[in-house]
């Protein structure tokens, strides 16, 4: 699958995504798939598993904004932010396709933090993280 083809493949997954479309959302998967979350630990197996695990999830994503992807060959990098109420997580998914589809996945979620005040000197704040210091950064797991 040629790059232009995979990153529609996730531009639709994403929106899928986004939706809480399970079906669309999971199309772009193998079915012996494999997902690792590697902050709790745990290891997804199989596309049927992680549409469950998904689809159980206790909230509905009230935001989700894809921040970018990029990607060449069968290695491609999501990053984006999705928000449950005042908890935003943000978020970095790995995919690795062999066939046009995703074998493998790992996805990191970070909480918002405060900037600390020694490095003031030498930032500025980005504007679309200026909301963070008003969010909840209970952990989403």
């Amino acid at each position: 699958m040629d790059a232009q083809n995979i990153r529609m493949s996730l531009e639709r997954h994403w929106s899928a995504s986004a939706a809480g479309d399970q079906v669309v959302e999971h199309e772009i998967y193998h079915d012996d798939a494999v997902c690792e979350y590697p902050q709790s630990g745990e290891i997804i197996r199989g596309r049927r598993n992680l549409q469950a695990l998904r689809s159980h999830h206790p909230g509905k994503p009230s935001g989700f904004a894809i921040r970018q992807i990029a990607g060449e060959g069968n290695l491609w990098v999501s990053e984006y932010v999705i928000t449950y109420g005042n908890t935003i997580a943000y978020t970095v998914s790995i995919m690795e396709f062999q066939d046009g589809k995703v074998l493998h996945e790992t996805q990191y979620f970070a909480d918002p933090f405060a900037a600390p005040a020694w490095r003031a000197q030498w930032v500025e704040r980005a504007p679309d993280r200026q909301h963070a210091q008003k969010a909840s950064t209970q952990p989403l797991g």
